[in-house]
């Protein structure tokens, strides 16, 4: 490791024990990120020292879920991550028939979690206001909500005309969905969900073993969902893989457009949209 390495981990090692507190007592959040060991051991650095900028009052476990790895050569990177001060689950392969791998990792960090409140990030993310989203994410939950999300846009996305196209387009229909339809549009990457209620939708039908269904199937589950687009709570996801070009814009907006139809008529849905199974529309903007 060379020596500004060392400085790094040092600095993280200090930093996740004073978010940690007392290790004696349950953290307040536990924040659980998926890592896929292949391709995004270095990211998830970038994304602990976003984390560790947090600045409030809450102590908080940063639990790492690393797989895809052969299971007789684990990355050396486990302990590095250990000596930060991160709680580490490796497991080589946590794939389940039916289920995506993302959501799958993200279980078995809810079953491990020390706090009620969960909050859930990709490792690729990067979280400008880290002090401001945990804290809004804690209070929505001590306030009652079952989940909570907020306005994730992208970051490393190509300048092209054709790119900011299919974001619109993207932004767009979540936007019908979640203003016109009223239906939760929860990502993977973002958002807060109360442990005990969550855990047993592993195996509801509802979720359907995808991450795009968390808000559809907590609403249905008669839990209480809330959402903010406030600019200081934004999330930026990595757009990387997203391809550019207009033949490629082309070829999603017609997949957008089977999907949505799709969405349309298997969604499900909660009996009544008022009390607890209602859509709280908390600080849309």
């Amino acid at each position: 490791m060379l020596a500004h390495e060392r400085t790094d981990a040092d600095r993280l090692r200090g930093a996740m024990s004073r978010l940690r507190g007392d290790p004696a007592l349950p953290p307040d959040v536990s924040m659980i990120v998926p890592v896929n060991a292949r391709e995004h051991l270095a990211a998830v650095r970038e994304l602990l020292a976003d984390v560790a900028s947090y600045g409030g009052q809450h102590t908080l476990e940063m639990i790492l879920v690393i797989n895809n790895y052969p299971g007789d050569r684990p990355p050396p990177e486990l302990e590095a991550f250990r000596h930060m001060g991160v709680q580490v689950l490796a497991i080589p392969n946590v794939r389940r028939t039916g289920e995506e791998v993302a959501l799958s990792a993200r279980f078995m960090g809810l079953e491990i979690a020390g706090a009620e409140h969960t909050i859930h990030f990709d490792a690729d993310c990067r979280v400008p206001n880290a002090t401001a989203l945990i804290d809004w994410y804690v209070e929505q939950l001590s306030g009652g909500a079952q989940l909570a999300y907020t306005n994730t846009q992208y970051h490393g996305l190509s300048p092209s005309a054709a790119m900011r196209v299919r974001i619109m387009a993207h932004h767009l229909a979540r936007w019908i969905k979640r203003v016109v339809l009223g239906t939760p549009t929860a990502r993977g990457s973002n958002f807060a969900l109360r442990r005990s209620f969550g855990l047993p939708l592993r195996d509801d039908p509802r979720l359907s073993g995808q991450e795009l269904r968390w808000g559809p199937a907590v609403r249905a589950a008669e839990g209480r969902v809330v959402y903010s687009g406030r600019p200081d709570l934004v999330l930026l996801t990595s757009g990387r893989k997203i391809e550019d070009g207009w033949r490629n814009l082309l070829i999603y907006l017609w997949w957008r457009l089977r999907y949505n139809w799709h969405w349309l008529r298997t969604a499900p849905r909660a009996d009544s949209r008022s009390g607890t199974g209602g859509w709280d529309t908390h600080g849309r903007t």
